[in-house]
């Protein structure tokens, strides 16, 4: 059997745009062009891949399951491109890092910065979603590496995350919250209305496992919000949100309370895929980040 990376090419093409006019277009070839490669790939895998019934494509199993092998290989194939091409003076790098909206705003905001004044000749792109988004892109290949919040359970055994840092949650409200000298216990959230983080958001996760270990249900005042809409919301007086600390400098109108033990916490993880070496641009941001908590 012989798969040509041009099919596997082709064949990804096609899963994302589930069509085979967008992704002839999209790939700049003639349609039957695209079509004879797909038929080619089919055949020498041994299995259909893509159900074409009723105008529409979709994967079939053996196609579901080819699918992020062959994001995989793909992403290796230009990740050794690019570094043939640094160590060759072809390019100056490229590096690809994903992070959650708060470390974005917070750790990401501070890095950059110092990492550009020092390598300028390195581009930056920037992708922001939840820990469980990142970790998929990252292991398909679509990352150099994500800043992830490591969950209880471990991370996907193809990726390798080193904690960095740990970090406590705090009340973020608009005007001071009355609290013991211990801080403000979460039972005291059950009356507060809270701006909630949407669904899938690390943030959110955690609030409601604490408020549930205290044994209620909070109440929400707005729900559905990323890291910005939620602290303007709070800054509206719409309600309290429960947020990292760091998130907080940049927002000098908001007030921040601290959790009475045991609090909230979470760890922050540099995460990379294993078995890929990283990329020179990679690997010196990966060092910027961590010199920058040392310091």
């Amino acid at each position: 059997m012989t798969v040509q990376l041009q099919q596997l090419r082709y064949f990804v093409a096609v899963a994302d745009e589930r069509h085979f006019t967008r992704a002839a277009t999209h790939l700049g070839v003639a349609q039957p062009t695209l079509s004879k490669q797909i038929h080619s790939l089919e055949r020498d895998i041994g299995a259909p891949l893509l159900d074409r019934a009723r105008g529409t494509v979709t994967l079939t199993p053996a196609g579901a399951a080819l699918l992020p092998i062959a994001r995989r290989v793909l992403a290796d194939v230009e990740t050794a491109r690019r570094e043939v091409q640094e160590l060759v003076g072809l390019r100056r790098g490229r590096v690809r890092l994903g992070a959650t909206p708060s470390l974005s705003t917070s750790l990401v905001a501070r890095v950059l910065p110092r990492f550009r004044a020092a390598h300028p000749g390195i581009d930056l792109h920037l992708e922001q979603g939840g820990s469980q988004d990142l970790v998929r892109h990252l292991t398909e290949g679509g990352l150099d590496l994500a800043l992830v919040i490591a969950p209880p359970h471990g991370i996907d055994p193809a990726l390798r995350a080193d904690p960095i840092l740990r970090e406590d949650l705090v009340v973020a409200s608009a005007t001071p919250l009355p609290a013991s000298a211990g801080g403000v216990a979460i039972a005291r959230l059950r009356d507060l209305p809270l701006v909630m983080f949407r669904k899938g958001y690390d943030l959110r996760d955690a609030t409601l496992a604490a408020c549930h270990a205290e044994g209620f249900e909070p109440a929400f005042a707005v729900e559905g919000g990323e890291m910005d809409a939620v602290l303007s919301f709070v800054a509206a007086g719409l309600g309290v949100a429960v947020v990292p600390s760091m998130v907080l400098a940049g927002h000098p109108a908001l007030h921040s309370a601290p959790l009475a033990p045991p609090g909230i916490q979470r760890t922050v993880a540099i995460a990379e895929r294993r078995g890929s070496a990283p990329t020179h641009a990679a690997a010196a941001l990966r060092r910027a980040i961590l010199a920058y908590l040392r310091d």
